[in-house]
């Protein structure tokens, strides 16, 4: 058996789809009751695993696990998005299947371990895929840290080439004072700052949600949740409900509509013949119209403008709805307990308000 050293920004969820066991297996072989909490520098002896607590590349090739993102796996090893998919004739970056043996350019080996204190104060240059809450966690400091480090107002928009330095001491942003409002920058993180929910308390919050969807969905979740720092009870409730009211707990990926009723919609970006239809809402917050599909993919490195249905896979679905969720601030409101402006700034109205308020009760009361 191996170990790993917890990062900042861990789950671990993200933790067993990197070994490629389960969550219940690492909680088990590490005492852990309560999986959803677990700390930076806390050691995990990782069950049926041998060898150097970094992934394996297996010489010069890396076999795609379940979670896998091209974006995720170039960052792992050291490369770019663009160089894995030339190596490996890969044209839609955006799909890669479970089991696909992927040829690592360069010999390419896993990146370096995330430095320690003494290391940090250095700097970083994104690359394509980046995202500025993988870049904190290979690094073990925090989103809010980085943002405030290099003045960066939006998280969600970082740039191929930018120089990034890297903080020397781990820090939250300060809270912002005065009343709920939009801000520029990222919200506190009152708490402990973990996120995520166990597989009981997300079916005790969404009832009629199988325990086979539950299964496959909650990794995506909970990677999507930490990726956007709803990590407080109030936070995963008020983020929880809306998204239990607007997929009926996960039962529509798709809007069930044709997306017709879209068609010339200006408003949505949908300014081309067909933009209706191929833009229409999918997720578990029903991203729709085809600006943001474009805002939601360039934030994500993804391209959902020219590949829109990926928008309704769980690995980029909940990633989109944790985008929108920052875009409208609405960790703040969240944080203020003011749940009828996060259904006005999701609904852009009251409309389904019951239904919300019932799901955000039995959140709290779960996550409490």
């Amino acid at each position: 058996m191996s170990t790993y050293s917890v990062r900042s920004g861990d789950t671990l969820s993200a933790i067993a789809s990197r070994y490629g066991t389960t969550v219940n297996n690492l909680a088990r072989a590490n005492g852990i009751s309560n999986p959803n909490l677990i700390h930076a520098g806390q050691k995990l002896t990782i069950p049926g695993a041998s060898g150097a607590s970094a992934p394996q590349a297996g010489g010069s090739s890396y076999t795609v696990k379940s979670g896998d993102t091209l974006s995720g796996i170039a960052q792992r090893f050291g490369t770019t998005v663009g160089a894995l998919a030339q190596t490996n004739g890969i044209s839609n970056p955006n799909r890669i299947n479970v089991g696909q043996k992927l040829t690592l350019p360069g010999g390419s080996g896993p990146s370096a371990p995330a430095p320690t204190p003494s290391q940090q104060g250095q700097s970083y240059t994104v690359k394509s895929g980046d995202t500025l809450s993988g870049i904190a966690q290979r690094f073990g400091t925090t989103v809010g840290a980085l943002a405030q480090a290099n003045g960066i107002s939006n998280p969600n928009r970082i740039n191929v080439g930018q120089r990034l330095t890297i903080p020397g001491d781990r820090f939250e942003p300060a809270p912002t004072p005065g009343g709920p409002g939009p801000v520029t920058g990222p919200g506190p993180v009152p708490g402990n700052g973990q996120g995520g929910v166990s597989l009981q308390q997300l079916r005790a919050i969404m009832p009629n949600l199988s325990q086979a969807k539950a299964e496959a969905y909650l990794p995506h979740l909970n990677r999507a949740m930490a990726e956007a720092g709803i990590n407080t009870p109030q936070r995963k409730a008020a983020f929880l409900a809306q998204l239990a009211h607007e997929s009926g707990e996960f039962r529509y990926m798709e809007e069930i509509a044709s997306g017709a009723a879209y068609e010339g919609r200006a408003d949505l970006g949908n300014t081309q013949p067909g933009d209706g239809v191929r833009f229409k809402g999918r997720g578990p917050i029903q991203l729709t119209g085809r600006s943001n599909y474009r805002a939601a993919g360039r934030a994500l490195g993804i391209d959902l403008e020219n590949n829109p249905t990926r928008a309704a896979d769980p690995d980029v679905g909940f990633r989109t709805a944790a985008w929108f969720w920052n875009s409208r601030n609405l960790n703040t409101y969240a944080d203020a307990g003011n749940f009828r402006e996060v259904t006005r700034r999701i609904n852009g109205g009251y409309n389904g308000l019951a239904s919300r308020e019932a799901y955000y009760n039995r959140a709290l009361s779960v996550l409490r």
